[in-house]
């Protein structure tokens, strides 16, 4: 019986820790697991990260739905593409010569240092310009349109979002204060939807809401405290949803403008939702108004 050489151990281990490494990478582009923090091997760690100053006009959206979205919006005005080389075969864009905006070729620690250690990139960022700015009078063909009163978190803002396109509605308004710009975490959050909805925001909800009633909408407020159930309040062929911070809910201007107020009933022990599943069930309850019209 032969003893095994130390040398061909030693080289059989480094193979496999290879393959294991290349392994984890794969899984981390693909955002199945966080990148580590760097901090167990080195002195700076995840709280000396500072987010990168970033001009009004530009904007870095990250992640594979998102940014494949952003590529195929006509409407954004793209910088350039900083990619792995297996986010670039996952992207399928075709050949980079091809492209009309520079590709930047990175590795995933790279993206780390601008994006921060808890952005799940996947390995992909894209700098852009920010989406054009829309109207209110655009809307007047939608029949269902989303409002936001001061719902700052970006997560929230984008799951909502993506429940909005996904139940066809025409556009999502906040209000330029106390909710988020277009953003990265925004983006991330809508997985692909800030693309295909119009994000708009306004200086004045109030004022808002009296333009959208001019243009033919019914707008219904959700509040817990609401005189009637949400399918029993519904009217009209065009419904404008207002929905209010979690905790805060609708601010007093906004509940003496909508047209009227409404509550989700639920029958169990629970009586408040998380935004984003509020939005969501009443866009449903809406739509089912709005198809027998």
């Amino acid at each position: 019986m032969t003893k095994d050489n130390p040398g061909d151990k030693s080289a059989k281990d480094s193979h496999y820790a290879t393959l294991r490494r290349a392994h984890r990478d794969g899984r981390r582009e693909r955002g199945e697991i966080p990148t580590p923090q760097q901090d167990r091997r080195a002195k700076k760690g995840k709280d000396d990260w500072k987010a990168p100053q970033l001009q009004p006009d530009q904007v870095l959206l990250y992640g594979l739905h998102t940014v494949r979205a952003a590529l195929d919006n006509p409407e954004r005005q793209i910088i350039k593409l900083s990619v792995t080389q297996n986010a670039l075969v996952r992207l399928e864009i075709g050949p980079v010569e091809a492209l009309t905006f520079p590709v930047e070729m990175v590795s995933p620690q790279d993206l780390d240092k601008v994006l921060g250690p808890d952005a799940i990139h996947q390995g992909i960022m894209l700098e852009t310009r920010p989406l054009p700015v829309r109207r209110l009078s655009a809307l007047k063909d939608s029949p269902l349109i989303l409002v936001l009163d001061q719902v700052t978190d970006p997560h929230n803002v984008g799951a909502i979002m993506r429940s909005a396109v996904a139940f066809n509605a025409g556009a999502l308004i906040t209000t330029m204060r106390h909710s988020p710009t277009e953003s990265g975490v925004l983006a991330k959050s809508a997985s692909g939807a800030l693309e295909m909805i119009p994000y708009i925001q306004i200086t004045n909800l109030a004022d808002a809401l009296e333009e959208l009633h001019k243009l033919g909408f019914t707008s219904v407020g959700l509040d817990s405290e609401g005189p009637a159930p949400l399918e029993e309040t519904l009217s009209g062929e065009k419904v404008a949803l207002v929905l209010g911070a979690e905790g805060k809910g609708l601010r007093q201007k906004t509940r003496t403008t909508v047209s009227a107020l409404a509550r989700l009933d639920m029958p169990g022990a629970i009586k408040s939702l998380n935004v984003s599943n509020a939005a969501a069930i009443a866009m449903y309850a809406t739509r089912n108004h709005l198809g027998r019209q």
